[in-house]
């Protein structure tokens, strides 16, 4: 790959760069000793540049800083967050980078973030799309006259969804320190590990439901073609059965007369038996009705079982929709059009049952929405008697049908009537279902449908 890029640059009039320098270094942006900000500051080369600017910048004429002016550590990190993998494209193509058309996203990435390091190479072409992307963002941070005013709007930023356009105002603004950098880079870099995290149960859950699915869909053809063939066997044996009935019965017409002129009892025996067989024949089609019955019920059954799963995988398509919409909005530009953030301000919420390693997520998910969060563990170390008070201080109330007890649950649903509070059980405890539901709050400002919450109180009670 080294090879193929340096004969790219080389054969399209760009500088050459070394892959190994920027690419090789720690995860970090931050060295020990040299400042990220500065074009000059040590890298992985060991040499060493200007003196690193100020914690304070400079009040008379700051300008700016250009993408091939910070430290080679953030390429990656911008290039990643504020431009797309068509925009990037778009970049190579105009500068007739060879090998752009066909390389996949990692390479082109790559080539992007080697490129972007040059300003001879062809940075400039990616200052200007940041600057064309990101220009209503640009513009509003540089109304920011100190450090902290730029540290509450990307804290505002954070909030509304808003990250390419912020995180790439933030790098380049005059007033930028290295306290600053450290600050929003991990902001991006812990937000994209816990949408990672959150996605990851679910995609799993997804593909279980998927073959459970597919499983059911088989037995049930399965089940109809057995059904089919012992209707079709019963019909055919009925159908021969009237037919021997119809010989019979033309036969003893035939024989009326010669009986009750001869007064001979020798057809008694074959009538007896012609009696017996149709008796064996009738036991053996109730027999089959009754077997066709039992075979309707299972299938009626089945069939309720696979809506369920198929109720449960539209849930968890809905939830993995909503997470991939949140999760594209943190590399989409923002000329294009991204769903709203989740606002949930002056809402109290309280989430019963969960494990207890996912309470600090879920307290920072309701929390970054705007929402005050409440807890109780359903019994297990929290005593059941504060269940009524803390409901009564919720506006929602949330628990996982596949972490509480019964008598937790069956308690929360009293509490709820009693007081008139909405509670609504969630498919699973995980981030994921629960980052849906207030999704759902923050754009509609109502409950589930009907046949959700039928479902989840079912699950909850225990009927399915």
């Amino acid at each position: 790959m080294a090879l193929r890029f340096t004969h790219m640059l080389a054969t399209s009039g760009l500088q050459g760069a070394s892959l190994s320098a920027p690419l090789s270094a720690p995860l970090s942006p931050w060295p020990a000793a040299p400042n990220p900000l500065v074009e000059g500051a040590m890298d992985s080369s060991g040499d060493a540049g200007d003196t690193p600017i100020p914690e304070r910048p400079a009040a008379e004429g700051p300008s700016r800083r250009r993408i091939w002016s910070l430290g080679t550590r953030l390429h990656c990190s911008i290039i990643g967050t504020c431009l797309s993998t068509i925009e990037l494209r778009d970049i190579l193509r105009k500068l007739r980078v060879v090998g752009a058309e066909e390389a996949s996203d990692h390479d082109l990435h790559c080539m992007a973030v080697v490129i972007a390091g040059e300003r001879a190479g062809g940075a400039k072409f990616f200052q200007k799309a940041l600057d064309r992307r990101h220009r209503s963002d640009i513009v509003r941070y540089s109304k920011a006259r100190e450090p902290t005013t730029l540290l509450r709007l990307w804290d505002e930023s954070l909030k509304q969804g808003n990250i390419p356009g912020a995180y790439w105002a933030v790098l380049t603004h005059p007033l930028t320190t290295e306290d600053i950098v450290k600050r929003v880079f991990g902001d991006v870099h812990m937000l994209s590990h816990l949408v990672g995290a959150a996605n990851r149960a679910d995609i799993r859950r997804l593909r279980e439901l998927q073959q459970d699915n597919v499983a059911l869909t088989a037995k049930i053809e399965r089940q109809q073609r057995q059904l089919h063939q012992g209707f079709a066997e019963r019909d055919a044996k009925i159908c021969r059965l009237n037919e021997l009935l119809a010989e019979e019965a033309s036969k003893r017409s035939k024989l009326a007369t010669s009986i009750e002129l001869r007064n001979d009892d020798s057809l008694d025996p074959i009538l007896d038996q012609l009696r017996t067989r149709l008796a064996r024949e009738t036991a053996r089609r109730e027999r089959s009705e009754l077997r066709a019955t039992e075979l309707t019920a299972k299938i009626g059954k089945t069939e309720r079982a696979l809506q369920i799963s198929r109720r449960e995988c539209e849930a968890v398509r809905e939830e993995l929709d909503t997470i991939q919409r949140r999760l594209s909005a943190l590399f989409e530009p923002q000329a294009r059009e991204i769903e709203p953030a989740v606002r949930l301000s002056g809402l109290t919420v309280l989430y019963v049952g969960a494990r207890a390693h996912q309470i600090p997520w879920m307290k920072e998910l309701i929390e970054r929405a705007g929402a005050r969060f409440l807890h109780h563990d359903g019994g297990i170390e929290h005593s059941s008697g504060l269940l009524p008070g803390l409901v009564g201080r919720a506006d929602r109330v949330f628990f996982p049908i596949d972490c509480i007890s019964h008598d937790a649950a069956t308690a929360i649903k009293r509490a709820c009537r009693l007081t008139g509070k909405i509670y609504e059980p969630l498919r699973t405890s995980s981030l994921a279902c629960l980052f849906s539901a207030l999704v759902r709050i923050s754009q509609f400002g109502e409950p589930p449908g009907p046949d959700d919450v039928a479902l989840g109180s079912a699950k909850a009670d225990g009927r399915v």
